[in-house]
């Protein structure tokens, strides 16, 4: 299924364009009025807050490994809210 999410949010085609060939789900449902087991999944995923845990889990490992360098990050309005920087 994430296989299947990536593929889609990557190259920006339709669930419905999602290929059955490369094993990516349930392909188009939603003329029985019932979205893919991909849709689904990222839904469920993103409700659960799956995408900002693995976000923080991420930038965690790649800063002990040394591979992030802070000193050249910004911040802005459109990212953060500003009570943020009160913090």
């Amino acid at each position: 299924m994430l296989g299947g999410i990536v593929y889609l949010l990557r190259t920006g085609i339709p669930w419905a364009e999602l290929p059955l060939e490369l094993g990516f789900g349930s392909g188009m449902t939603w003329r029985r009025g019932v979205p893919s087991r991909c849709w689904r999944r990222l839904r469920d995923w993103h409700a659960a807050g799956v995408f900002e845990r693995l976000h923080h889990v991420l930038l965690e490992g790649l800063t002990q490994a040394g591979l992030l360098d802070w000193t050249r990050a910004s911040l802005d309005s459109a990212t953060v809210p500003a009570a943020m920087g009160a913090r």
